[in-house]
């Protein structure tokens, strides 16, 4: 669609608003990333005051046609945050606890709150909310809800949709409707007619839905149709894991747990890749809360980074080719001690005597935790132009078809010349799968669509889903065709238009999507150079790999992987200045891309200050 003037937007927005308006050249490129691969540039950026002042600007871009994204803490891996849209940053000030029933263990919060920041005002209360994912000191409740995130535990927890009871969303109609189990207030006339849409086209297609949805627990590809079902049917499901294509969530309420009191810890060497793999299924049966899987790569990455050095020193015997964290966790001690030295019992029988490592140790546990949790950093630690990278994340399979397909699917990165790395939630057939990559280069876009037809032929073949964890966004939007079919990609279509007619709402997500292959959508898109400087410092150890000597520091900048680690607020060195001012141009990873874009010479004078 055509995009309306910028300068028009641009004072409408700075005439009414109390928070920032961002249109400067700076702020639109520190915003056209997210932790994926791409790069857009958006219209301009609002870091609203409070949820008025969010309306406010909702208001004013859907009056004047313009596309809105909604943005948290921008750790989506799929290009789910980045776009050519007024951006509105919700992580700074729509940020609260809003409230909270411990008898009935629900919240509601505003859709900013970071996760580890919810957790530690619940852990007062005994509870928490078990989405666990590894970015939790800076993921934010409202991209979590947007992206139907998993976490770690999953296997015991579920997916957000699993824990979201409500969502309060502005439409672009400029109604706001409460989708939902809740009591606070009636349905209205529009939550009514929308819930009415889904129901019908659920009733609709519901042979195709039986056919073609895959059967594992991690899909969060589409909109969730197959959930509108029964008279149990909750609203808030289908806006659950939407990507911001909808609506805008207000806030949102949550069903919470109790805090496990008592946790032990496995870890189960493997001597091969493909036994940790095919034992997983094993272990699943003795029903830890957590199966992750942690490979070479990631052991000897991990090895190197004098952080988790000491840990992984404590913890690995011998060389193995891979590991399993296997955790039990509880209200009593006895029972996951136990659990624990069963573990050890099956391992032996499966023919791994003394494979297990045992801890009970809560703050060895905690240590090791850290260390997974620190997956993705640890793996873009890999120096040289080739990265791991996010585009078969996290394709789920059946935990009997897991180490054929991981088998079949290294294969297929040696046919193609390269290697990929491995990691996370075994416990559940989606591992983290990340083919090492040049995605400066042609050939690096080529082998990129190369190994995701292969890989999405190979997901089709064992029932799987091709988007496990980290959604569609702009990486994977294109394959919920190929998995689910025309007539539920017409349905997800339909969906899309009842909610958001205009196609305001995020466009070019899940519905109406482009090439994931699209180098004009790249962060290194086929013009980008960074010329050889001379620095006072020596940044030679970052040329390793690299083909153009010189290019040592704009090589170091490149290393952020704009996951927004940085942005966390506990115990740790980065980024103190952020946590002052929580603007995103202080944030370490602000700066890693200012200074790429001035490095590359993307930035114009043309910007409004």
């Amino acid at each position: 669609m055509p995009l309306p003037d910028s300068l028009a937007l641009h004072d409408r927005l700075r005439g009414t608003l109390r928070g920032e308006v961002l249109f400067d050249a700076f702020s639109r490129g520190r915003y056209a990333t997210d932790a994926s691969i791409y790069q857009v540039d958006p219209i301009g950026v609002v870091v609203p005051a409070d949820a008025e002042d969010a309306q406010a600007a909702l208001e004013i871009a859907s009056e004047l046609g313009v596309p809105i994204l909604p943005r948290g803490a921008g750790t989506s891996q799929c290009g789910q945050t980045v776009g050519a849209a007024l951006v509105i940053d919700n992580s700074k000030h729509l940020a609260g606890l809003l409230e909270l029933d411990v008898d009935a263990r629900t919240a509601w919060v505003e859709p900013g709150i970071v996760l580890d920041e919810l957790n530690r005002r619940l852990k007062p209360h005994g509870l928490w909310f078990p989405v666990d994912v590894s970015t939790s000191a800076q993921a934010t409740i409202g991209g979590m809800t947007a992206n139907n995130s998993c976490g770690a535990r999953s296997l015991r927890y579920g997916n957000m949709v699993h824990n979201v009871l409500s969502v309060e969303t502005w439409l672009t109609s400029g109604e706001i409707a409460v989708f939902g189990a809740t009591d606070a207030q009636p349905a209205s006339a529009c939550s009514e007619r929308l819930a009415s849409t889904v129901r019908s086209i659920h009733e609709r297609e519901r042979e195709e839905i039986a056919r073609r949805v895959p059967h594992v627990q991690r899909r969060v590809a589409g909109y969730n149709l197959d959930m509108a079902n029964g008279s149990a049917f909750n609203m808030a499901h289908i806006l659950v894991g939407s990507e911001g294509t909808l609506g805008y969530f207000r806030k949102v309420q949550l069903q919470l747990a109790p805090l496990p009191t008592h946790k032990t810890l496995g870890v189960v060497h493997f001597p091969t890749f493909y036994q940790a793999m095919d034992l997983t299924r094993h272990i699943v049966e003795l029903e830890p809360a957590a199966v992750e899987l942690v490979d070479r790569t990631m052991i000897d990455l991990s090895r190197d980074i004098a952080a988790f050095r000491a840990t992984m020193d404590k913890v690995i015997r011998g060389e193995p080719e891979a590991i399993l964290l296997v955790e039990f966790a509880g209200d009593a001690r006895e029972p996951q001690v136990t659990k624990l030295k069963r573990l050890s019992e099956l391992m032996a029988d499966l023919g791994l005597p003394g494979s297990v490592m045992e801890i009970e140790d809560s703050s060895l546990q905690r240590d090791v935790w850290e260390v997974r949790k620190a997956g993705l950093n640890i793996m873009m630690s890999m120096k040289g132009d080739g990265k791991p990278v996010s585009f078969i994340e996290d394709c789920a399979v059946p935990l009997e078809h897991l180490a054929d397909y991981t088998d079949r699917l290294t294969q297929v990165f040696t046919k193609h010349g390269t290697r990929g790395t491995f990691y996370a939630h075994a416990s559940v057939g989606c591992l983290h799968v990340r083919p090492v990559l040049d995605m400066r280069s042609e050939d690096g876009a080529r082998k990129m669509r190369a190994i995701a037809e292969e890989a999405c032929a190979l997901v089709q073949e064992y029932k799987g889903s091709y988007s496990g964890e980290h959604g569609d966004g702009l990486v994977r939007s294109e394959w919920i065709e190929p998995i689910y079919g025309p007539r539920l990609t017409r349905a997800f279509a339909e969906i899309k238009q009842a909610f958001d007619p205009r196609g305001l709402m995020n466009p070019g997500k899940i519905v109406a999507a482009g090439k994931m292959d699209d180098r004009r959508l790249f962060r290194f898109k086929p013009d980008y150079r960074t010329p050889p400087i001379a620095t006072g410092l020596d940044w030679s150890e970052h040329e390793i790999g690299i083909e153009n000597r010189g290019r040592g520091f704009a090589a170091a900048v490149e290393m952020c992987n704009n996951n927004g680690h940085c942005r966390k607020f506990d115990a740790g060195t980065m980024c103190p200045s952020y946590r002052v001012t929580r603007d995103e141009r202080h944030v370490t990873r602000g700066r890693a891309n200012s200074l790429r874009l001035a490095l590359s010479g993307q930035l114009g004078a043309e910007a409004l200050v």
